[in-house]
């Protein structure tokens, strides 16, 4: 089957949440399918990376993404547009040239459209099924949930019907899309009732089962995501305002671990915290997460469920959440990892972990096997490659039927 994948995220490296699901998602297909691949990049690629792209897909073309900067009072004339302004300052010409191109050439079976920023792009091929793949909403409507004050409550809502009427129309033009979780395909359900073939497929990590990082090093806490994400932002100050002083009192020698960009400006606005290491980006952050006693994720805001947290159970980390942190995954409290609401059961679990060997050890061996059977990349990658095969065929029955 040939595949005409068009991504918001160029794959490569796959060093966020987004690229990391595109790049595994695609390395899936791949072993079964011939791959087009038309991507945005948000920053210059090398060669070396196109080359390894092209060991997955047949070919790889890329366009630069354009990056939107809002006009003072731009959003508000943007009511009256259907089309939310962030999308209608964005279109690129080239991509949706390059669409039309490459599908007159390949003659695709199906178009996938990795997420929304890609999807408008996928109408421009007509006569094939096509599929959104991850479709997020949850974000937005947090967003609107979360306001206070009438003034921004009034603007969250705005955005939010916006969105939702934008995600509604689009939808029409798709055989069928693809959320993270059970959360985000209720809310993609209410939105647009007519879409029937709404399907989970969770987001996953790498599952390398002889991995040598080194040994766990105790009173060591980690919290891998860079400062730019508001919601790791938060998380992080969250924290250090609330939980990590009542976990010191404790143990005066435990330190936290932040892996990721952290922008000396925002760095200034968390509170200042003896015990705490900014590394900055790193290309692995894995040796990092294997070798602290265990994974802190103070989570508040966001959407989406956690890449982070599966990678962490996966190298045998175990991990302390909040209910946010690991919303829409299938993992029980004190079975798979220690769901805290508060920062007080926060700073406790933290400490229990640290205290006990025991307890660190039996999460460790749940979680990782929870991940193995139910989040390893090879098997979510199977359930998008059937869904496709789904997909053509109704296609295709559809077709036989009519002529």
């Amino acid at each position: 089957m040939r595949i005409l994948a068009l991504t918001s995220w160029w794959p490569e490296p796959a060093d966020n949440g987004s690229r990391l699901r595109i790049a595994n998602l695609l390395r899936a297909l791949a072993r079964h399918h011939e791959i087009h691949l038309i991507s945005f990049i948000q920053e210059e690629v090398t060669a070396a990376q196109i080359r390894k792209m092209r060991e997955l897909c047949v070919s790889v073309e890329v366009v630069r993404q354009r990056v939107w900067h809002p006009r003072p009072g731009e959003q508000i004339k943007s009511l009256w547009h259907a089309e939310p302004a962030s999308f209608r300052a964005t279109w690129s010409p080239e991509f949706d040239q390059c669409v039309r191109h490459q599908a007159a050439v390949s003659k695709p079976d199906v178009v996938v459209a990795f997420q929304i920023n890609a999807a408008r792009y996928a109408l421009g091929v007509t006569g094939v099924p096509r599929l959104l793949e991850e479709l997020e909403v949850g974000n937005i409507h947090t967003d609107f949930v979360l306001q206070q004050t009438p003034h921004r409550r009034l603007r969250a809502w705005l955005t939010w019907q916006k969105h939702t009427s934008y995600v509604r129309r689009l939808l029409r033009y798709f055989d069928a899309c693809t959320v993270v979780s059970d959360k985000e395909r209720h809310l993609v359900r209410a939105i647009a009732p007519f879409m029937h073939n709404v399907h989970v497929i969770p987001n996953g990590t790498e599952v390398i089962l002889d991995a040598e990082c080194g040994e766990p090093q105790r009173d060591t806490l980690i919290y891998p995501g860079a400062l730019t994400f508001d919601a790791n932002f938060d998380a992080v100050k969250y924290f250090l305002s609330d939980i990590f002083p009542h976990i010191k009192v404790e143990r005066p020698d435990v330190r936290l671990i932040v892996t990721g960009r952290a922008p000396l400006e925002r760095r200034a606005a968390l509170p200042q915290v003896e015990g705490v290491e900014f590394t900055g980006y790193v290309p692995d952050v894995r040796p990092f997460v294997a070798r602290s006693w265990c994974e802190v994720v103070p989570l508040r805001l966001g959407g989406g469920t956690r890449l982070k947290v599966l990678e962490a159970l996966a190298l045998g980390t175990p991990v302390v959440s909040t209910p946010k942190g690991v919303e829409g995954l299938e993992l029980e409290h004190n079975v798979h990892v220690l769901i805290a609401q508060t920062a007080r059961e926060f700073a406790e679990a933290t400490l229990n972990l640290l205290e006990r060997p025991d307890l660190r050890a039996r999460l460790a061996l749940q979680g990782r096997r929870r991940v193995i059977e139910r989040y390893d990349w090879r098997v979510i990658g199977e359930q998008l490659n059937d869904l496709l095969g789904a997909i053509v065929e109704r296609r295709r029955a559809v077709s036989y039927r009519s002529a």
